[in-house]
């Protein structure tokens, strides 16, 4: 058991259970008297210790408004960000029941229907994670990047500029460089003209939607940030594009998502390019962590190359 779990089991009282899994955040279960909970020690720099406990401050509001969300539990000092020095810091949340809906590279179980059925409750759920979000009002000093044109589009994307991503041929480049222009101004055409935006989850993948006795669960807040509502579906979808029943998946979580939030047509006409925005977002993600010769990146290089040939050719 490493020194920094150690202290972070010390700063709450809690029983170390197993690791959950070691990607962006180190996730650990845990017991605190007796009940389980999830204790995530953050990757040093990629969020600062304010920008993390405005995340459980958000998190928090939205539980105490009836979300379904991972509260934040402090530690035995009071504190819901605790340091650990060397930009290290640890944060406990309430444990969720459940599984994932589903998970990356995996076909969706059920047929068409029960697919179609399972992503109308998902497009509910962010649908109301954008209502309630509405709603609060943030506290002072309230801090999180943001998913806006400058940090999905602009110089110096929040995910790197996934245009020099190595694995792109000089063609594939320029046709990049070409969506992202093409991309940036509809985008701006977009805000100027009332897109939805505010805070967002960004990253309601199949893995970060948990299922407990038909009730929904979004957990992993840690990319969360002011940004296009829209960009939200985009990222929903962006995992079922390969489905056979991709169409009916759609269909049915814009309809969960308008039972309780206006979505304009106008709106679900580029749900496209915010799909083609995230697969370039993923395209400079992937490049720090993975082999830059490696099957991953040519992977997320090759999504994103497809995204924006569909998008120009459509």
């Amino acid at each position: 058991m490493s020194t920094v779990l150690k202290q972070a089991l010390k700063a709450w009282g809690a029983q170390h259970v197993r690791m959950i899994k070691d990607r962006e955040n180190a996730v650990h279960e845990v017991r605190i008297n007796g009940k389980p909970a999830a204790l995530r020690l953050h990757r040093p720099g990629y969020q600062s210790k304010a920008a993390i406990r405005s995340e459980l401050d958000w998190m928090g509001a939205l539980a105490e408004r009836g979300m379904r969300v991972p509260s934040p539990i402090p530690t035995m000092d009071g504190d819901l960000v605790f340091s650990m020095g060397s930009n290290q810091c640890a944060t406990m949340v309430s444990w969720v029941e459940g599984a994932p809906i589903g998970e990356s590279g995996v076909p969706l179980d059920g047929s068409a229907e029960d697919q179609a059925a399972l992503y109308r409750k998902v497009g509910a759920e962010l649908a109301k994670l954008h209502n309630l979000t509405d709603d609060i009002t943030l506290p002072d000093g309230f801090t999180r990047h943001r998913w806006d044109i400058p940090g999905l589009l602009g110089d110096d994307p929040f995910w790197g500029r996934f245009w020099e991503c190595p694995a792109l041929s000089e063609d594939d480049r320029n046709l990049v460089l070409r969506a992202r222009a093409v991309a940036h101004d509809m985008a701006t055409v977009y805000l100027e003209n009332g897109a939805d935006f505010g805070l967002i989850h960004a990253d309601a993948l199949r893995e970060n939607v948990f299922i407990h006795k038909d009730l929904l669960t979004l957990i992993d807040f840690d990319d969360a940030g002011f940004g296009f509502r829209l960009y939200d579906l985009a990222v929903m979808m962006t995992q079922n594009v390969d489905e056979p029943a991709y169409d009916a998946i759609k269909a049915a979580a814009l309809a969960g998502y308008r039972e309780h939030r206006t979505l304009s047509q106008e709106a679900e006409n580029l749900l496209p390019m915010f799909l083609m925005m995230r697969r370039f977002a993923s395209m400079g993600w992937a490049v720090p962590r993975y082999d830059p010769t490696g099957p991953e990146v040519a992977l997320y290089t090759q999504r994103a190359v497809t995204a924006a040939r569909k998008f120009l050719g459509g």
